[in-house]
C-alpha cells in the first residue's frame, strides 16, 4: 500500500508541475518574450539538465546518424513547433484556456494511431474524439464563451501544440527512437532544438540577452524550463516502475492543475461555457486513454 502511495503522490506532483508551466509561460510572454527566444532559453536549461543527468548515469551522449535523425523529428515536432504555437496562443488567450485545449492531444493521437497502424479502430475512442470537438465547439461557437470575442481567432494556435504532440507519440510508436532512452532522446532534441530555435530568434529579433536585469518573465522561464526537465525525468522513471498505462493518467492532472494554477497566479475566470468545455474535454480524454492490460501494473499489497 505504501508503494502505491508513492507512485500516486509522484503522479499527482508530476501534473501540478506540468501544469504550473502553462501559468509561467503566460507571465514570461507577458513579459515581453516571444516564442522563439522562450524556446531556446528553454531547450537550453532542459538540455544542461538532462546532459548531466544523462552523465551521472553513465549513459553516453554521442549518437548515430539515425538518432540524430530521431532527436531531429523530436525537436520539431515536440518542442520548436508545438512550443511556437503555445507561447503565440499564450499572447492572446487565457493560460487556463490553453490547458485545456491540450486535453486534446490523446483525442488527436487516436486518428493519427490508426491511420499509421499503431492502433486498431475502436468505436469508444472515436466517440472520445467526438466529446473532444464538441468541446472545441462550445468554447469557439457561443458569443459568451470568451473574455473577448476577438480571442476566437486564436484557438487554431492553442490547436498547435496537441496536433504536434499527438503527431510525436506516434512517430515514437511507429518508427521508434534508434535506441535511446527517453532522456538520451529529449537530451538530443534539445540540443537540435536550440540549433534550431536560436537563429530563429535572432532572425526574428526575438533572442533574449541573458545579460539583463531578471524580473518576473525571465524568473517564470527559467522555472518553467526546471519543471519541464525534472518532471520529464520523473515521467520516464514512472513509466518504468507503474507502466504507461498508469503514467498516462498525468494528462488529467496537467489540465486540471494549468487550470486551478492560472486561476490562483493570475487570477484567471472563466465563464460556464468554458467548464463545460472542461468537463466534456475531460470526458473525452478517460474514452480515448490506453486500456490497462490483463495484468494491472499496481496491485493491492
Amino acid at each position: 500500500m505504501n508503494e502505491r502511495n508513492g507512485l500516486f503522490t509522484a503522479l499527482f506532483v508530476m501534473g501540478a508541475g506540468w501544469g504550473l508551466t502553462q501559468p509561467l509561460g503566460k507571465m514570461a510572454v507577458d513579459g515581453g518574450h516571444r516564442q522563439f527566444g522562450l524556446i531556446f532559453w528553454q531547450v537550453v536549461i532542459t538540455g544542461a539538465i538532462l546532459g548531466a543527468i544523462c552523465l551521472m548515469r553513465g549513459k553516453p551522449i554521442t549518437f548515430t546518424r539515425n538518432q540524430l535523425w530521431a532527436c531531429l523529428i523530436i525537436a520539431l515536432v515536440g518542442t520548436v513547433l508545438p512550443g511556437a504555437g503555445t507561447y503565440a496562443a499564450l499572447e492572446y488567450l487565457p493560460a487556463g484556456l490553453v490547458a485545456i485545449l491540450l486535453s486534446l492531444v490523446p483525442m488527436m493521437a487516436f486518428p493519427v494511431a490508426v491511420l499509421l497502424g499503431n492502433e486498431n479502430f475502436q468505436w469508444s475512442r472515436l466517440a472520445g474524439l467526438a466529446f473532444g470537438l464538441c468541446g472545441v465547439l462550445l468554447i469557439v461557437l457561443p458569443e459568451a464563451s470568451l473574455p473577448d470575442r476577438s480571442m476566437v481567432a486564436f484557438i487554431p494556435l492553442a490547436l498547435i501544440a496537441p496536433l504536434f504532440y499527438a503527431v510525436e507519440g506516434n512517430y515514437v510508436a511507429r518508427w521508434g527512437t534508434a535506441g535511446l532512452d527517453p532522456l538520451q532522446l529529449l537530451l538530443g532534441a534539445s540540443v537540435i532544438g536550440a540549433l534550431i530555435a536560436g537563429p530563429l530568434a535572432l532572425w526574428r529579433g526575438q533572442f533574449i540577452n541573458p545579460n539583463i536585469s531578471y524580473g518576473l518573465a525571465e524568473w517564470a522561464l527559467i522555472g518553467s524550463s526546471l519543471i519541464h526537465a525534472f518532471v520529464y525525468s520523473a515521467y520516464v522513471w514512472l513509466v518504468g516502475r507503474a507502466g504507461p498505462v498508469f503514467a498516462v493518467q498525468v494528462s488529467y492532472l496537467v489540465t486540471a492543475f494549468g487550470v486551478v494554477w492560472s486561476i490562483w497566479l493570475l487570477g484567471e475566470r472563466y465563464s460556464l461555457w468554458v467548464w463545460a468545455a472542461f468537463a466534456i474535454l475531460l470526458f473525452g480524454l478517460a474514452l480515448v486513454q490506453p486500456r490497462a492490460p490483463a495484468k494491472p501494473d499496481l496491485t493491492e499489497s
